[in-house]
């Protein structure tokens, strides 16, 4: 077996109450570290990267690690990744998505988010090294996300949209790069690298994303959408008054009580993985109580495996779709680590 790579022999069962969710993810990861949505399915630097904390919390180094390395050998000579869009999948039929290679781009918000994910391995082993090995990584990424900045300080969505009529800038996206680049800032003060044209460009794109809805859904209105609602909270770019008034206006809109945080507003369909990171925006929030009650929710949508569905339909009280990503396993360790502090890396994502 080359270096990094992990066994595909099922891994034993768990005992503990995040076992299956360990489980599933552990099971998808791939022999060179990959960890795509589902067994045969689409893959993304991103909910790879959060996976990879994810395993790092439950004490599963070797598969965090060999992640990490994925993300390296993966990693193009411009900066970024091609990511799958499995939110573009169809479906096989009513229930299930289709096993099939979606649409990829070189996301940004997908790139930066590697930053991230090294900074929470680091925080939480406390192993220095670790940022020196992949700093060439972050400062890749970085750059190459920078590259796409525009003036007013929103950054594209792509580099395949920048710079045509398709160019756009999605709050949700810019917010996570905000955070991904307050940890990429950590990181290059560790190893001995400021960059002080990075910090320059967090303060634009955060005045951008308090200051400026003009230069966010050009092409299309995604305010519907629960992320484009958390996510400038979660990522640290609205903070105080201005956040939880934010909060507070969208609360009705969003989260449906006893069940969870829909996706898009108009649907009555909740997801955990929404419903976790809105815990998780709620402990940076510090409404706790808040936060303990829409976790506790998200029990009701497991197997008897205690791994999670994805979403739950509440108008038609069904499952959907029946799939189990491993992203979604990946939330729900984060939003407990996040509000239990579980480990020495619990503040990272709410800080």
């Amino acid at each position: 077996m080359s270096p990094g790579a992990v066994s595909r022999r099922a891994p034993p069962r768990r005992r503990d109450p995040l076992g299956g969710a360990v489980t599933c993810m552990l099971e998808a990861q791939e022999p060179d570290g990959a960890i795509p949505w589902f067994t045969g399915g689409p893959w993304d630097p991103w909910n790879h990267g959060e996976c990879v904390m994810a395993l790092a919390v439950a004490g599963e180094w070797d598969a965090a690690r060999a992640g990490l390395d994925c993300l390296v050998a993966r990693q193009g000579p411009d900066g970024a990744w091609l990511g799958e869009y499995g939110n573009m999948l169809p479906m096989a039929d009513r229930l299930h998505m289709a096993r099939v290679r979606p649409p990829a781009f070189r996301d940004t918000n997908f790139a930066a988010y590697c930053a991230v994910t090294v900074w929470h391995f680091v925080t939480l082993t406390g192993e220095a090294e670790v940022a020196d090995r992949y700093w060439p990584m972050v400062r890749a990424a970085m750059n190459f996300i920078l590259s796409l900045q525009h003036p007013q300080g929103d950054i594209s969505w792509s580099q395949e949209a920048h710079g045509t009529s398709a160019d756009d800038a999605v709050r949700a996206g810019c917010g996570s790069i905000y955070k991904s680049l307050d940890c990429a800032l950590r990181l290059a003060d560790l190893v001995g690298e400021p960059q002080p044209t990075w910090r320059a460009a967090q303060t634009r794109l955060g005045e951008a994303l308090r200051d400026r809805p003009e230069r966010f859904d050009r092409t299309a209105d995604r305010s519907g959408f629960a992320m484009d609602w958390y996510y400038p909270m979660l990522g640290g770019a609205l903070q105080g008054e201005r956040a939880l008034e934010r909060l507070d206006a969208g609360w009705s809109r969003f989260v449906e009580p006893g069940v969870g945080c829909r996706c898009v507003a108009e649907q009555p369909w909740a997801t955990v993985a929404e419903s976790c990171e809105l815990v998780m925006a709620l402990v940076a929030l510090d409404r706790r109580a808040q936060a303990l009650e829409v976790l506790t929710w998200q029990d009701a949508h497991r197997d008897t495996d205690g791994v999670y569905w994805m979403g739950w339909q509440f108008e038609e009280a069904i499952i959907w779709p029946q799939e189990r990503p491993t992203w979604t396993q990946a939330a729900a360790i984060l939003a407990h680590d996040a509000l239990y502090d579980l480990t020495r890396a619990s503040s990272v994502l709410v800080r």
